[in-house]
């Protein structure tokens, strides 16, 4: 029997907040543990909380950027389970009437579009973080995440394989970079997700069973996850064994490459919501909303298609540029300052982004400039270094930002010109390889090219390739 795959994420975002949701502490990220805290976030007895408008103006703005409805008059609530690290024992959060609702994004993918409804988004705090003492019988708590001001964004179950999963929270991320909603970095915890993935018999409507994969925060992780669930509840279906697919949370351990059951699902609705005695009801207006909007940067798609029109860019370059706002920010910038694109597109997306990787360094955290990149562009444009030292002159600049004309000027990396210089060069190469030259005779011209590279390896790659290409031609045609 053939099947497929329904899947439905629940994203939260860290929203680009400098005080927590509740209250003034700092949401920066590397802090000591539990110094950006206070009675109000750690749960004291008799504090009260101060819902902070720039949350809901993020959300309102996250809702704009996904075509959601903005609901005029939402409210908070209590989510009442046990959280061994949030010290009230209970969450703030949204349950029926939530900041934003409905949305739609659309994508291409493996050469069809594919449109994912969103059910919701809603606003609510983070917990805090548990460290596991190892070999200990105790776990730590760090409380400086405990509300940290999260949107979560939940979809409907319209993806129908791993690779649509994968794409659409690319595609969401992007979005809410743009937007400037969220830094989204996954490494720092600020984008998580939690997916639900089921199986279904072709052409059946009703769902299966899902399972529930919590917290991924990575698109390769999330992808094994996603394609280990997948596969176990394949190979259980087709073995008739389907009934051990049961309603549960599964987390994804890295390590084994599995996903292993966490607890059952059966009571996952139970949480007793009550409407959050401490905090009013949240009443926007036309206006407020409209500000947002009209504040609303130029998104991926838009700026897709104009990269397009403006800088005769493949399809593919401009896919790759757009996927990350500080490249795409970057190339322009670059493209500014006189270079010509396609060159500032094939050097950030050969070398800058090889470079970033190598460094394990984002985009947006770069401390290269536009201005002396393009300094270093003009120069290799102009013949005056060859590419292969321009990229070490890029290395040497990358992490200080340096000036690349001082850089070149100090190391005397300017490429050598002159002819009367490079002719003593060619000279002593032609002399040095007397084969090469009896082969060229005999008509094996690859013997020049072999000529060429001993000009560049003695000249330490200096040597104006087209000027010493001319001179050992003319030299070898008199021979």
């Amino acid at each position: 029997m053939n099947f497929e795959t329904v899947i439905g994420l629940e994203i939260h975002a860290e929203l680009k907040s400098k005080t927590k949701i509740f209250c003034s502490c700092s949401t920066a990220f590397g802090a000591e543990p539990n110094t950006n805290t206070c009675p109000i976030c750690t749960g004291v007895p008799g504090t009260l909380p101060v819902l902070n408008e720039e949350v809901v103006n993020l959300a309102i703005k996250a809702g704009t950027a996904l075509g959601c409805k903005i609901n005029k008059f939402n409210k908070m609530d209590r989510k009442n389970y046990f959280y061994p690290d949030l010290p009230k024992n209970y969450q703030t959060s949204q349950f029926d009437m939530p900041i934003c609702s409905g949305g739609v994004i659309e994508y291409e993918y493996e050469g069809k579009t594919v449109k994912v409804r969103l059910n919701r988004i809603h606003i609510e705090e983070d917990a805090g973080k548990l460290i596991h003492v190892e070999d200990e019988p105790i776990s730590l708590i760090d409380y400086n995440r405990v509300g940290v001001p999260l949107a979560e964004i939940v979809t409907e179950p319209d993806m129908r394989s791993v690779g649509e999963a994968i794409e659409f929270l690319r595609k969401l991320k992007s979005i809410l970079e743009y937007a400037g909603v969220s830094d989204c970095r996954m490494e720092q915890g600020s984008l998580r997700c939690d997916a639900n993935i089921s199986l279904r018999p072709v052409g059946q409507e009703e769902f299966g069973t899902k399972v529930e994969l919590k917290n991924i925060n990575s698109f390769r992780e999330l992808e094994k996850a996603l394609k280990k669930e997948e596969k176990r509840q394949r190979e259980l279906y087709s073995f008739n064994e389907g009934y051990k697919v049961v309603q549960e949370t599964r987390r994804w351990d890295a390590a084994k490459g599995k996903t292993i059951s966490m607890r059952s699902k059966e009571q996952a609705h139970d949480y007793r919501y009550v409407v959050e005695p401490d905090l009013p009801p949240i009443i926007l207006y036309d206006e407020q909303i409209d500000v947002i909007k009209k504040s609303l940067p130029e998104m991926p798609e838009v700026k897709r298609e104009r990269f397009l029109n403006e800088y005769e860019l493949t399809e593919k370059e401009v896919d790759i540029l757009i996927s990350d706002m500080g490249l795409a920010m970057f190339f322009e910038a670059v493209a500014k300052e006189g270079i010509a694109p396609k060159m500032a597109a094939n050097w950030i997306l050969g070398d800058i982004l090889r470079i970033l990787k190598d460094r394990k360094t984002e985009s947006l955290e770069m401390t290269l400039d536009s201005v002396n990149f393009a300094k270093l562009l003009n120069v290799v444009s102009e013949g005056k270094i060859s590419n292969n030292i321009g990229r070490e002159v890029l290395e040497d600049i990358f992490d200080e930002n340096k000036d690349p004309i001082k850089v070149i000027e100090e190391k005397g990396l300017m490429q050598i010109s002159s002819s009367d210089e490079l002719e003593k060069i060619v000279d002593e190469v032609i002399v040095a390889n007397p084969q090469s030259v009896e082969d060229f005779k005999a008509g094996k011209t690859q013997a020049s090219g072999f000529l060429m590279g001993q000009v560049m390896k003695k000249s330490q790659g200096k040597a104006n390739p087209k000027v010493c290409k001319q001179l050992i031609d003319d030299k070898l045609s008199k021979l």
